[in-house]
């Protein structure tokens, strides 16, 4: 029996009104995504990329078509469904870090395990562990403003683990940071997938980087042209 995707969207579409123009950023788009699968989702800027993602991560709701994840159909789910989806399965990262200045590597991981309702972990235990998985061990103790760039993002990815979800969600993660770090960042992303049986879907710009994912899906004017 074939396997049933961790993610399938379908017809799926986005449209903003533009004046008098209705503008179709995702545009009838379908996938399907397997677990434990690593995914790119390449295209110029403009083309839908970050649009589809928060599609997907229900971070958005469509115009129309449906996603679901877990076979669960998201698109009708009211916000407190959302928000358990979200919290349960899903785990995101973003360019910018998003990290809390005040707090250090530690309690930045921590934080989101200290308001899980799984209670499945010990939060600085947890955190710990996935600091150091991520070669950060010397670095527990520093604020996101003590850490590089790379370090920083590899700060939100172990935070975007904490609480163990199945599917981790990348936009850009590597586009504020240089060739090494920005490399440093996909092997971490590889090593999630390898590690864990994470599925991870990766929006960038990079075609090089978006290369090294199990497939590569390239956006154009919101459809999929490969």
């Amino acid at each position: 029996m074939a396997r049933k995707p961790v993610i399938e969207a379908t017809d799926l579409r986005k449209e903003f009104r533009l004046g008098e123009q209705i503008i179709a950023a995702v545009d009838g788009v379908d996938m399907e995504i397997q677990a434990s699968e690593m995914v790119s989702i390449v295209g110029p800027s403009g083309s839908g990329k970050s649009t589809l993602l928060g599609l997907i991560g229900g971070l958005d709701s469509p115009s129309s078509g449906s996603i679901a994840i877990d076979q669960v159909e998201i698109s009708s789910l009211n916000e407190r469904e959302l928000t358990e989806i979200r919290n349960q399965k899903l785990g995101f990262i973003f360019q910018f870090f998003n990290l809390i200045p005040s707090l250090s590597a530690l309690e930045n991981v921590a934080l989101p395990i200290q308001f899980s309702k799984k209670g499945q972990f010990e939060p600085d235990q947890r955190a710990k562990e996935l600091l150091e998985r991520f070669g950060l061990v010397g670095r527990l103790d520093h604020r996101p403003g003590q850490l590089s760039g790379g370090e920083q993002q590899r700060v939100a990815i172990a935070r975007a683990l904490a609480n163990n979800p199945p599917i981790l969600m990348a936009d850009e993660p590597t586009g504020n940071l240089n060739t090494e770090a920005g490399q440093q960042v996909i092997d971490s992303l590889k090593q999630v997938r390898d590690d864990f049986g994470t599925t991870v879907i990766l929006v960038t710009h990079d075609s090089l980087l978006a290369g090294q994912a199990d497939r590569t899906l390239t956006l154009v004017d919101g459809q999929f042209i490969s």
